[in-house]
């Protein structure tokens, strides 16, 4: 096994090099080594995981006793959603990028085509695969299985860095509109050195078509990225569970499942977080849509960030508080799922931190006592600070032995609310009783009967009310009975738990679905420069949305063994 693990590791590790030399070459040498060269041997990459994962399907996983464990904490169904919602967007980005090279076929190689028709074909094949065997613990075959997965991933990593890096047609889209506005201002039209004066040459005969494909392309850009990480933790988990056997007492004998019992006021603060995130977000991207985004719209947006990242720490550090002071065991047993979550959290947050740090530079090397600037700064450090606490908090809590309540029962109510529901069949038999008198008068006393009949209509509605009047006080008494017979530890950590998911679900959603003012601000990127500031947004950026969906996941997990 560990000789298996170590060849298909270094396999991986000489396909990653071999392709980040491909893609250092294209950035520093663009004339020897081009992006054509790059899509072609990531093509060849695809292709081979693309028939590794055929075999798989068709083959490996039919065998006899193939798999006889499946791992219950791999491959959740948040994760494997994640899986479909992003590889979904994915599939779009490419058809975008394969219909914005049509209309330029006239000077684009048609690997532009071929390179994103074979991608949508990997991106499916490799979430049908993801969907149905994430759980797999695979008893034959292990070695050429792993080396499959180790290749797979290997393929994604390199799609990711390429991603990070190629900035070509963002470069071309902004030359296009700097050439615009030189052209309205009577001055020569504008080049940029990497493109080779291509921009001048390919210009959309259909401007309203390029927008669509121009303006999707760079919506949906860090979707890409996001999916390719995503599935490299996934298909990791799978690689460490080839030949795994799972014994009895590793198997969860009562799986605790997810209630909304315990919890007041955290989603009280986090609906209102989330309503206010949502608020912001419509405001600030009817601004970026428009035109290009004043200062107030940045203000508010970064105000928002500063009053809700503090909120977020002190609930973080309050919940690792009441960890060290409960007398919960810790989970010793070895669980892959658990150690992958914790690296993730870890190595996801450094995008944010990354990122936040070298804004942090940017402003202090310029002008921090300005207002905009000093809320930036003030964002920076206040978000390196949430990511520690919250990982602290996370980890702390995924290592505890979950909560098993021996005495408690559910308690359904009192007798007396049910004597309600015995008279209502009581009265449904005297309105049916009294259906069937009307029934049998003679016909010139229909109007008398269609008003006793709205008058029966009437008695059922008040029946029905009454019934869910019933429902819903028997609910609400069961809440609080439970909400009060929780500790307060116990109590404390589901309402800093459910808080801190609404919180990271709208946190999530702002950067994923358009708002990027860390770009679009201007600071950083006038200061280190478009290409590099490029580079460290797009590696920074996907790593801190897949960190704040990673975050749901575990903080859920906190929440349902608390």
């Amino acid at each position: 096994q560990k000789a298996g693990q170590l060849f298909s590791g270094l396999l991986a590790m000489n396909v990653v090099f071999l392709g980040s030399a491909f893609i250092s070459s294209m950035i520093f040498n663009h004339v020897s080594i081009t992006l054509a060269d790059v899509w072609i041997l990531l093509s060849i990459l695809k292709v081979l995981s693309l028939c590794w994962i055929i075999y798989y399907l068709l083959g490996t996983s039919r065998q006899p006793h193939a798999v006889l464990y499946q791992d219950s904490h791999a491959g959740p169904i948040w994760i494997r959603g994640s899986v479909l919602l992003f590889g979904s967007f994915s599939i779009l980005l490419n058809v975008f990028q394969i219909g914005y090279s049509a209309i330029l076929i006239q000077c684009k190689s048609r690997v532009e085509i071929v390179f994103p028709s074979i991608e949508i074909l990997f991106i499916c094949t490799q979430a049908f695969f993801l969907w149905h065997h994430s759980k797999d613990c695979i008893q034959v075959q292990h070695n050429f299985t792993r080396c499959g997965l180790m290749l797979t991933i290997a393929t994604n990593l390199l799609l990711w860095l390429l991603a990070v890096t190629n900035d070509t047609i963002h470069m071309e889209i902004e030359s296009q509109l700097r050439e615009v506005e030189r052209r309205f201002a009577g001055k020569a039209p504008f080049s940029h050195p990497y493109l080779c004066n291509e921009t001048t040459l390919c210009t959309c005969p259909n401007t309203t078509i390029c927008k669509v494909f121009q303006k999707g392309y760079i919506l949906l850009y860090p979707f890409n990225t996001e999916y390719c990480l995503v599935c490299c933790s996934v298909l990791y988990v799978v690689w460490k569970n080839i030949g795994r056997r799972i014994s009895h007492h590793h198997v969860p004998h009562i799986k605790p499942k997810f209630k909304l019992q315990g919890v007041v006021f955290g989603p009280l603060l986090g609906a209102t977080a989330v309503i206010i995130g949502i608020c912001v977000f419509m405001m600030y991207q009817i601004q970026a849509t428009g035109s290009a985004p004043n200062r107030q719209v940045f203000v508010m947006y970064y105000s928002y960030y500063i009053v809700l990242l503090p909120l977020m720490s002190v609930g973080a550090v309050i919940g690792t508080i009441i960890h060290a002071l409960e007398k919960k065991e810790l989970d010793t047993l070895k669980n892959p799922t658990r150690s992958l979550d914790v690296i993730l959290l870890m190595g996801a947050a450094l995008g944010q931190i990354g990122m936040s740090y070298f804004s942090i530079v940017a402003i202090v090397a310029t002008d921090p006592k300005d207002l905009l600037n000093s809320l930036i700064l003030s964002y920076s450090v206040l978000l390196i600070f949430q990511n520690i606490t919250q990982n602290v908090f996370i980890i702390d809590g995924l290592h505890r032995q979950p909560f098993v309540a021996a005495t408690e029962a559910r308690h359904t109510g009192h007798p007396g609310q049910h004597t309600v529901a015995s008279e209502l069949p009581g009265e449904e038999e005297t309105a049916t009783s009294s259906k069937q008198e009307h029934t049998q008068m003679p016909p010139g006393k229909e109007e008398e009967m269609k008003e006793e009949q709205n008058h029966e209509a009437c008695d059922q509605r008040r029946v029905s009310m009454l019934e869910l009047g019933q429902e819903i006080r028997k609910v609400s008494l069961s809440y609080i009975h439970s909400y009060s017979h929780l500790s307060w530890k116990r109590r404390a950590l589901r309402e800093i738990s459910f808080f801190l998911v609404l919180c990271n679900i709208i946190l999530w959603i702002m950067p994923t679905f358009g708002a990027h003012p860390v770009f679009e601000n201007g600071l950083e990127k006038s200061f280190y420069g478009y290409s590099t500031w490029f580079a460290i947004v797009n590696f920074g950026l996907p790593l801190g949305v897949f960190y704040r969906m990673h975050s749901v996941g575990g903080l859920l997990e906190v929440y349902v063994t608390a």
